[in-house]
């Protein structure tokens, strides 16, 4: 490169550098700017620097004056029509800005993404606004959740404290009886006030079992435990029940493995007390006559339980809600006089869930059928 040469372009770089470093200067003594001001001062400085370093190498290599003044009219003109292409483009860029920030302010409404609808273009900024949309959607979602969890938690309340109304005034209406010697039949009394306390115990435990699983307070006692024998033991602890109802009480075990039965990992008394809990729900809603079957079978890698019932079924919002707590049905299945508070599916959908295990129901031709899976230990490992 001749000596020429790099002066000319040391010439056009100081020209350009000093505008440059001027509109530098300027911008950062602006202190905080919107996008748009930022886009424009880059415009702006850019298309200046250009037009410094072709103005002042012009001046220092030409020696006729008409062809500097060609040169300073074309270079002003190409620099206003760069000038005006950038702002132009740069307006684009200042949409999709805009459309974030109104998304970034609609996030706390729970609507998110652009509030047009329309497609945010800068690739950033897309990935931004697809941000925003998906954390708005998770807010909704959790909002939902909440409102559902918070409804559930009014209900509970309401029915809890009306189920313990009403004993409670007859314990007092008995005692006041006894303390004024009015009783007829004192014994009867003493033995109605033991039942009403032992209910109210089992609300209170139940509360307190369904708070210890919320909580993940729930402790288990993990062994392995054969499925089999577990149903055998609450068939026959319920079987008095089912006789004095009337109900046909029957157990059925399919597709057992030839060793060794059907065996899961858990807590045998927590399971014995879901299973237990599903068992006389369905021989206290199922007419007498009626008949109720619990069945074992393996599946792949679960066992599933199924308790069968003849109670008429559930409607749609009872499958919906029916593991809900203080959920205690509807038209088929009416809450009984010693029904509890209706935490007993909860509790046990809980129980289930801390064996990573699922629970759900769904209505038969004559009734419903609960369905417990549990990962299934195999018995020759």
């Amino acid at each position: 490169m001749s000596r020429a040469e790099l002066e000319v372009l040391t010439i056009a770089l100081l020209c350009a550098g000093a505008v440059a470093v001027v509109g530098f200067v300027l911008v950062r003594a602006a202190g905080r700017r919107s996008v748009r001001a930022a886009l424009v001062a880059v415009a702006v400085v850019s298309v200046l620097s250009v037009v410094a370093g072709v103005v002042g190498t012009a001046r220092a290599m030409f020696i006729s004056a008409h062809d500097l003044g060609v040169v300073l009219p074309v270079s002003v003109v190409a620099g206003a029509v760069g000038l005006v292409a950038a702002l132009s483009l740069s307006a684009a860029v200042v949409r999709d800005v805009d459309r974030v920030r109104s998304a970034a302010r609609s996030l706390g409404a729970g609507t998110g993404g652009s509030a047009d609808g329309s497609r945010v273009m800068v690739r950033e900024l897309a990935e931004i606004d697809g941000e925003i949309r998906s954390a708005a959607e998770r807010l909704a979602e959790a909002a939902r959740r909440e409102r559902a969890l918070e409804a559930s938690r009014r209900e509970l309340v309401a029915w809890v404290s009306h189920d313990l109304r009403t004993p409670l005034a007859g314990l007092r209406a008995m005692a006041e009886a006894l303390e004024d010697g009015v009783a007829q039949d004192a014994d009867r009394y003493h033995a109605q006030i033991r039942r009403e306390v032992d209910r109210l115990a089992g609300m209170v435990d139940d509360l307190f079992e369904l708070s210890r699983i919320r909580s993940g307070a729930l402790e288990l006692a993990v062994d392995t435990v054969d499925v089999g024998e577990l149903v055998d033991d609450v068939v026959a602890g319920s079987r008095p029940m089912a006789d004095a109802g009337g109900v046909r009480l029957a157990s059925r075990l399919a597709t057992v493995p030839a060793r060794g039965g059907v065996q899961v990992r858990g807590d045998a008394g927590e399971l014995g007390r879901v299973l237990a809990n599903l068992v006389v729900n369905a021989i206290r809603h199922t007419p007498s006559d009626g008949a109720v079957e619990v069945s074992v079978r393996a599946e792949g890698t679960e066992c599933v339980l199924e308790v069968s019932d003849a109670c008429g079924g559930l409607d749609d919002v009872a499958l919906e809600r029916v593991f809900e707590a203080g959920w205690r049905g509807t038209r088929a299945r009416t809450p009984a006089p010693d029904g509890g508070a209706g935490l007993g599916l909860a509790i046990a959908r809980g129980i289930v869930e801390a064996h990573a295990g699922l629970i759900g129901v769904a209505n038969t031709e004559i009734g419903c059928r609960f369905e417990i899976r549990l990962p299934r230990v195999d018995p020759s490992a």
